[in-house]
């Protein structure tokens, strides 16, 4: 068998040998699957990565911003934007009252007639997105230059005051004053709307937001009854009804605004905090009142007369009124200024900043004109001031007193009471100041 086989193998070709795998080809495909997959992710991110960017999450940078220290020429500035602002709003509320109230009988006619037809087949939406469009429209040609001017009410053309840069001490007070009394005013109408809407909302007066909720039930039951289509056309043909009719009834009637305007009674009925505040202090007081009546009989002396009784009345925070100014006793403010009006007096005359401003309170009396300084510390400080009223003949601007809130009032009283005194007495010959 060996034999056998040996001649087998001698007698058969050879075989050519096997070619081994080189390991050369791995080699090259990985650096190649690197550079594919390098170049991919370059593209990617040159594509998407500002996007993606955006989600990664980072923790949010708190900026604190710098406060700008109070100036006045700022504050009058700001005041000036915030009106220029608020005028286009203003102009459009204006507009609506007038078409409402009827200004131009013809606009309003038209406007009616238009809101009705489109209310009566269901283009109220429409008209009013297409009222919005060509409003932009308007406003495109007016920014190109084009002259469109369109009112229901006239415009009136505020005159522009000029900028004053050289103010004196006494106008920059003033000017100050001013412009926080309208930003108090407007912040207390803007505080009085909120509170008025959070106090409705918190049930402070129930019988208010009792209609209210009554009312948000059967609209949201309408809703679900009713098909929107419906609803949308009696939700229209009401709210045309109220602009043009009602509330033009109601306005040319207040009586009957009072008795049957259910939103404008909720609204002028609800409080706000103060009010709230100076209910409790009533009822508070009202409780505690007959107790400290019962307890206080035996010490209010009988023979106290009104007249004395209204003579302490009168009195500053450092003495007597006629003590202080030393003046006649039947000396004594008036009633419009009984508490006094907080002013400075400013004195040019002087050279120290000490006695340059003197804050202070001024009194008007029968007789005479009485600054009360608050830094005085007697009854005999020469800080305070006392002018006869009959010796005034002329303002002078060395002696001024400014940063007066009230100044209008006082004005009125001192010249009121200068014309009384001048009708009734004669002035001296060359009096002085």
């Amino acid at each position: 068998m060996n034999e056998v086989l040996r001649t087998r193998l001698e007698d058969s070709p050879p075989q050519p040998p096997r070619k081994q795998q080189s390991p050369t080809n791995t080699k090259t495909d990985k650096p190649q699957r690197e550079e594919w997959g390098a170049w991919f992710q370059r593209w990617w991110y040159d594509r998407f990565g500002v996007y993606m960017e955006d989600f990664r999450f980072q923790p949010e940078e708190t900026t604190v911003e710098a406060e700008e220290p109070l100036s006045a020429k700022r504050l009058t500035e700001n005041m000036r934007r915030l009106k220029r602002g608020a005028r286009p709003v203003t102009n459009f509320m204006r507009n609506l009252s007038a078409l409402s109230n009827w200004h131009s009988v013809y606009t309003s006619a038209i406007a009616f007639i238009i809101y009705a037809n489109a209310a009566w087949h269901g283009w109220a939406m429409p008209m009013f997105l297409f009222l919005a469009i060509l409003r932009l429209s308007l406003n495109y040609l007016i920014a190109r230059g084009w002259r469109i001017q369109w009112s229901i009410v006239p415009e009136v053309s505020e005159p522009i005051e000029p900028p004053k840069e050289d103010l004196t001490v006494s106008e920059k007070f003033q000017l100050v004053l001013d412009v926080a009394q309208k930003a108090q005013n407007l912040f207390g109408k803007m505080a009085d709307v909120l509170e008025k809407i959070k106090n409705l909302f918190m049930w402070v007066q129930p019988e208010s937001t009792q209609k209210l909720y009554v009312g948000l039930w059967v609209a949201f039951i309408t809703s679900c009854v009713l098909p929107y289509k419906l609803l949308g056309f009696m939700i229209g043909v009401y709210a045309g009804i109220k602009f043009f009719i009602i509330d033009f009834i109601f306005k040319s009637c207040p009586k009957l605004r009072d008795n049957y305007d259910t939103p404008y009674i909720i609204w002028n009925s609800l409080p706000t905090d103060p009010q709230l505040k100076d209910r409790t202090n009533a009822t508070v007081s009202r409780r505690v009142q007959p107790v400290v009546a019962r307890g206080s009989i035996a010490t209010i002396p009988c023979g106290v007369a009104r007249d004395e009784e209204a003579g302490r009345s009168h009195s500053t925070k450092k003495g007597a009124f006629h003590e202080i100014f030393n003046l006649a006793e039947a000396e004594r403010p008036l009633a419009v200024c009984e508490n006094g009006w907080r002013c400075c007096l400013i004195n040019r005359d002087r050279k120290m900043p000490t006695d340059y401003i003197r804050n202070g309170v001024l009194y008007v009396t029968e007789n005479y004109l009485c600054f009360e300084s608050s830094s005085s510390r007697s009854s005999s400080s020469k800080k305070n001031k006392v002018i006869k009223l009959a010796d005034i003949t002329d303002i002078q601007k060395p002696l001024v007193f400014g940063a007066m809130i009230h100044r209008d009032e006082a004005f009125e009283a001192i010249f009121t009471q200068y014309v009384k005194i001048m009708t009734t007495t004669k002035p001296p010959a060359n009096p002085e100041l």
